[in-house]
């Protein structure tokens, strides 16, 4: 019984350093650099099936944006504005990518609703986030809400809103990381960059 009780207080634990090794704001992040890659990581789709991220990547030039949950006004209309840029984008080779740290069945009401055709991927134990250094504590307002879009795995943190265009060796070639999370990139300038990088 001994073993079981210090077992359960070391996993308590654990998750008690994860989260204090985050930062407590949004404005603390310290995220991957241009010229830096994407880690390797296995990451779960809409259907709950493992999508390997390096070789989803490996495939076209990418534009990968983390974005907090299909709870959140503002990712929504986002993503919503990604739609429509999106046969553009695609003209240019690049795909859509977006993250989230939703279960696989809370971005299946996001993907229903907005009627997105780019792929959604869950990182609900923000593994990803974490790597790509854009992950900070969740303020206790939003804890409910997270646990209950990533049906139990995240209580502790969100991502800032991000956009990365990377290149097929999964090496960013453009970010725009807004931890005011009100503010997103434009399609405009969106699309701009993609343009420029393509040449």
């Amino acid at each position: 019984m001994k073993k079981i009780i210090c077992l359960v207080l070391f996993a308590i634990g654990l998750s008690v350093h994860a989260q204090n090794n985050l930062p407590k704001l949004a404005t603390e992040i310290a995220p991957l650099l241009i010229g830096e890659k994407i880690p390797n990581v296995t990451l779960t789709s809409v259907e709950n099936t493992d999508v390997n991220v390096t070789e989803l990547i490996s495939k076209k030039r990418t534009v990968l944006v983390f974005y907090r949950g299909g709870w959140c006004p503002y990712c929504n209309a986002h993503l919503a504005a990604l739609g429509e840029a999106e046969k553009e984008l695609l003209d240019l080779g690049y795909q859509i990518i977006a993250i989230s740290p939703d279960a696989p069945k809370s971005l299946k009401v996001t993907d229903d609703k907005e009627k997105l055709n780019y792929l959604l991927l869950s990182d609900s134990t923000g593994e990803l986030s974490r790597a790509v250094g854009i992950a900070f504590q969740a303020p206790e307002n939003y804890k409910a809400i997270i646990t209950k879009g990533s049906e139990g795995v995240n209580s502790s943190f969100l991502p800032v809103p991000a956009v990365f265009i990377l290149n097929t060796n999964a090496e960013i070639e453009f970010e725009h990381i807004t931890p005011n999370f009100k503010n997103r990139i434009s399609n405009d300038l969106l699309i701009a960059v993609a343009k420029s990088l393509n040449k």
